[in-house]
């Protein structure tokens, strides 16, 4: 099926998925505009599909509509950036909390599977499989801890916060996953955060919070060899 064929909503689909992934990677940097014609030429995909992903991008806070003048990619700053990452704490140890207190055995199998998976990362030939692997393992980990919730409302918003944080997540992913001693002192955290959620202790909310918030200090670094503040 091409292009033509595919249902609407299937192209608008693509559009979005497309258009999120080179923004969060830097192709398109904060503030630029988005050209339809530079769009258009990039995704192979016509004006109303586009616009429905931009539209959709909005609404997540990734681009900017700008009145009769069309769409740009969100600034980015350190504001923001301790904002999201503060709410990001703030909800993910309430998600651990309950976790804890909800989750069965099911849920415990799920949480060791995907750990193990991520302490079995290591180093590939090329950047973007090893961009890739490390943070889809890192991300379902971390799933698999807050499926034990057992709240589809948090789990939404959970995701909300995880998306506006996907940009900054990913200057740190750059800076980070081709170094063993970066990857060493994450999968330290990963065993220790395991450990104390299986065994259910109290401090596994506040060890989820100081793990969410040690990427900071590095973002902060490369915005501001970018010129962002």
């Amino acid at each position: 099926m091409n292009n033509l064929d595919a249902p609407r909503e299937n192209l608008a689909r693509t559009a979005y998925q497309q258009l999120k992934q080179d923004i969060i990677r830097s192709h398109f940097g904060p503030g630029e505009k988005l050209l339809m014609s530079t769009l258009k030429n990039r995704y192979g995909l016509g004006v109303s599909p586009l616009r429905e992903a931009l539209s959709q991008l909005v609404s997540e806070r990734l681009v900017t509509a700008e009145s009769q003048r069309g769409f740009r990619v969100s600034p980015m700053s350190v504001a923001e950036l301790k904002d999201i990452y503060d709410a990001r704490g703030q909800l993910e140890g309430l998600v651990v909390e309950l976790a804890m207190a909800r989750g069965d055995d099911l849920w415990e199998a799920g949480v060791v599977a995907a750990h193990h998976a991520l302490a079995k990362v290591t180093h590939l030939e090329s950047v973007e499989e090893q961009l890739n692997q490390w943070d889809s393992r890192h991300q379902a980990f971390h799933n698999a801890v807050a499926a034990g919730c057992r709240s589809p409302q948090l789990l939404v918003v959970r995701q909300t916060l995880m998306d506006q944080a996907a940009r900054y997540r990913y200057l740190w992913l750059k800076r980070t996953v081709f170094s063993e001693q970066a990857l060493a002192e994450k999968q330290r955290e990963h065993q220790a955060l395991l450990e104390a959620i299986l065994a259910r202790k109290p401090q596994a909310v506040a060890m989820m919070r100081e793990h969410l918030h040690s990427p900071i200090a590095i973002i902060t670094q490369v915005l501001a060899e970018q010129g962002v503040r």
